[in-house]
């Protein structure tokens, strides 16, 4: 825009804004959702490779697969969901929630499912991002946007395990984030390689109905034990209950997540806490009582602190272990052959199928080239250590931000809330940018330097860097490159008001000022708008901060309390 034609409008006027975003998963859904309810004069596409929404949920349909936190407590914080069937929801569940919230406020206009983003390039003449897309009949197109959001999350790029001649097996080779709801497990010789999440869940399912299982453990995992709610399945009459009292559910939620966000919990994962030590010989003592075997118990419980990796709740799993039908074998598998496979100590165990519930390359690098300016590839930045701001964005890649991001606080509490709190974080710029004529925001260098340093000093005081492998760390450098260095509640006061001194702001014009336009507000010019909103019978709190007043809105009091950050009101465009 030039300065003539900012000198002709009135201060804080929008103009389009073209957002892409990767993804519609919890957090591209919820982003659609945001822009919708909040923004004016925008277009937004989600490009999302599946074909629904639901992300990782959609995805991840392995018998046994549930969220490992308390479904109530695994919902946006404004759309409670009073017919969870279990405590613990399975992923088709949860899938099925995300999708209904979609239906719900009109999302899937925005998607455009089964196109599979391949590439971005930063145009800097331009300053705009150029995407390149793949629909699933192989066609490539090529769409620009003036904010990239990647929410295609953390673990979404599943890997195979690196084991000599797992190519050679002709039974059955599934990864559990592939799993093919055609297997039959019935009367088969099962090999299970791994002991995380996925591993943990899925052994209950498979001992059940398979003639036999070799759960094959990498190594020893805290097991967190199901007590009471972790077993629980509502019944008609508590969701009718929830239904009709939405008090008594909210009370729960709260009771639930204030657990979750407790300094007691967080202290856990402080080296040399009490809360360490009390919490650990708790669950050490429940897994021996579980195990009731010495051997077994001695493999299978740590050395390492609770808390270096993630602990999951293990309903069933320690006693499917204890099964007569179930092995547990602690070792490697040195080879895979055609018919089985053969491990450290020389052992052949044939085996019909062969599951690996071996996890996500969770390096942060993009499955995509993504270049910014001066044409540095973000994978090439990324090669030692992802560095990043506050999870969110990139030195070098204008306008650009991710959700869920290297270091964002995904294993210390509840999710949900920080993808909210990642959003509305994310607004503010393109508020700002689609009012004050800004070209684009982009991290310093020197930020992101600082950033670092205060993770690394945070992270030396945690049992994250206590040596167990995980994939919280990188296992070569010892560096934590996946969690936040600090609580969920710390994550949100962190994200509460940006800090845009820390970013290079480049405008759209010579002078920084054009956006004050021609001396005019938009409320002058608008006959319906209130111009004398400042004026109360009592003080109900600031209507003069954060710009407020600017805005061409007509029900400022509804507005104050969903969109701090900007106007509202009529809906945004999705482009073909």
């Amino acid at each position: 825009m030039t300065l003539s034609e900012c000198r002709n409008r009135p201060i804080h006027a929008n103009r389009l804004m073209r957002v892409i975003c990767i993804g519609s998963g919890a957090s591209g859904l919820y982003l659609a959702y945001r822009l919708q309810s909040c923004f004016t004069d925008y277009t937004l596409d989600v490009y999302e490779k599946n074909a629904d929404v639901g992300g990782t949920w959609f995805e991840n349909r392995y018998p046994g697969c549930a969220c490992d936190i308390p479904a109530h407590n695994y919902t946006y914080t404004f759309e409670p969901n009073a017919n969870w069937s279990a405590n613990y929801a399975s992923s088709s569940e949860i899938a099925r929630y995300f999708s209904g919230f979609a239906d719900k406020y009109g999302l899937r206009r925005y998607i455009k499912f089964e196109h599979e983003v391949i590439g971005a390039r930063w145009d800097e003449a331009r300053s705009e991002w150029s995407v390149r897309v793949r629909k699933t009949d192989g066609k490539v197109f090529e769409h620009a946007c003036d904010f990239l959001i990647n929410a295609a999350g953390i673990l979404n790029a599943w890997k195979l395990p690196d084991i000599t001649g797992l190519d050679s097996f002709k039974g059955t080779l599934v990864h559990t984030a592939r799993w093919n709801e055609a297997i039959d497990v019935a009367g088969k010789t099962v090999g299970l390689v791994g002991n995380g999440s996925s591993g943990i869940q899925i052994l209950p399912e498979l001992q059940r109905t398979a003639q036999h299982v070799t759960a094959f453990l990498r190594g020893p995992t805290w097991v967190s034990p199901a007590r009471g709610m972790e077993y629980h399945i509502y019944t008609e009459e508590e969701r009718k209950r929830f239904q009709d009292t939405p008090t008594e559910l909210l009370a729960m939620r709260k009771q639930t997540e204030s657990f979750m966000t407790s300094a007691t919990l967080f202290s856990l994962f402080i080296k040399g806490s009490k809360a360490q030590e009390v919490l650990a010989q708790d669950m050490e003592d429940h897994m021996r009582m579980k195990i009731d075997n010495d051997l077994l118990a001695q493999a299978l419980i740590p050395e390492y602190p609770l808390g270096c990796r993630r602990p999951t709740p293990g309903i069933n799993y320690l006693e499917s272990l204890a099964k007569p039908n179930v092995r547990a074998y602690h070792g490697t598998i040195k080879e895979v052959t055609a018919s089985g496979c053969i491990t450290d100590d020389g052992s052949v165990h044939p085996l019909d199928i062969l599951v690996c519930a071996t996890g996500f390359d969770s390096s942060f690098c993009p499955r995509f080239p993504i270049v910014g300016r001066n044409g540095v590839n973000l994978a090439a930045q990324w090669a030692e250590e992802p560095r990043n701001y506050l999870s969110l964005a990139v030195h070098n890649f204008p306008n650009y931000f991710m959700f869920l991001g290297p270091n964002c606080p995904i294993g210390s509490g509840p999710i949900m809330v920080c993808i909210e709190a990642a959003c509305e974080y994310m607004a503010n710029f393109m508020n700002r940018w689609q009012k004050e004529d800004i070209k684009f925001f982009d991290p310093s260098e020197e930020a992101i330097n600082d950033f670092m340093e205060q993770k690394d000093l945070f992270m030396d005081m945690t049992v994250w860097k206590s040596g167990c492998r995980s994939w919280w760390r990188n296992n070569e450098t010892g560096k934590v490159t996946a969690l936040w260095p600090g609580s969920t509640l710390h994550y949100l006061e962190a994200l509460a008001y940006p800090r845009y001194e820390d970013f290079e702001v480049q405008y759209a014009s010579r002078n920084r000022f054009a956006y004050l336009g021609n001396g005019f507000s938009q409320r002058q010019l608008d006959p319906s708008a209130d111009q004398t909103y400042y004026l109360r019978q009592r003080d109900e709190g600031s209507v003069l901060s954060n710009g407020m007043s600017t805005r061409n809105v007509k029900d400022l009091g509804d507005l104050l309390t969903q969109c701090r950050f900007g106007p509202g009101g009529s809906e945004g465009n999705s482009t073909e």
